[in-house]
């Protein structure tokens, strides 16, 4: 058997799923504006068996996380089944890694900042960075996407639908 993309990606997000849900019990759940590495596996799988799934007419609060579940399986699966497609792993051009690698650790900063600098200043700083540094954008069309989509999301997620978002140290 030739090792192909798609075994890769498909098996590594059913391990991926697997493990993080096999290890939620010893996570933090956290609150909802400070969220735990243990939250998001234990509401996606463990509340949405507690919480009623309703009809197609009248969802229950348990119909999404249970859907979300159940699709992600389902796409890891089909990457699975249809890997013959994809191109061998000795095939594929690794000429872009060190563009993923750069993409993963500015994320991953932003993530590591998110409750000191709060909403607003990490997702713009990451956006910024992303844009200007990494994408090599003009300056101001740079700064003025990543205030416009952080002005945009904050309205959505704040302001809409009323979720707690990180205020940082300017609390």
């Amino acid at each position: 058997m030739i090792l192909r993309r798609n075994h890769i990606a498909g098996g590594g997000f059913i391990a991926a799923g697997g493990v993080i849900f096999a290890f939620s019990g010893d996570l933090p759940f956290g609150t909802l504006a400070s969220p735990g590495a243990g939250m998001m596996p234990k509401l996606v799988l463990a509340a949405s068996t507690d919480l009623p799934f309703g009809t197609l007419a009248s969802p229950g609060a348990g119909m999404l996380p249970t859907l979300v579940v159940v699709l992600m399986l389902a796409l890891a699966a089909s990457l699975l089944l249809d890997a013959g497609a994809s191109p061998p792993i000795a095939d594929i051009d690794w000429s872009d890694v060190m563009h993923a690698l750069r993409v993963t650790v500015v994320t991953g900063a932003a993530v590591a900042v998110y409750t000191v600098l709060g909403f607003i200043a990490s997702i713009a700083l990451l956006l910024f960075a992303l844009t200007f540094l990494l994408e090599r954008k003009p300056f101001l069309h740079a700064a003025a996407f990543s205030i416009g989509a952080t002005g945009m999301a904050y309205l959505l997620f704040a302001t809409l639908l009323n979720a707690p978002l990180p205020r940082g140290f300017w609390q």
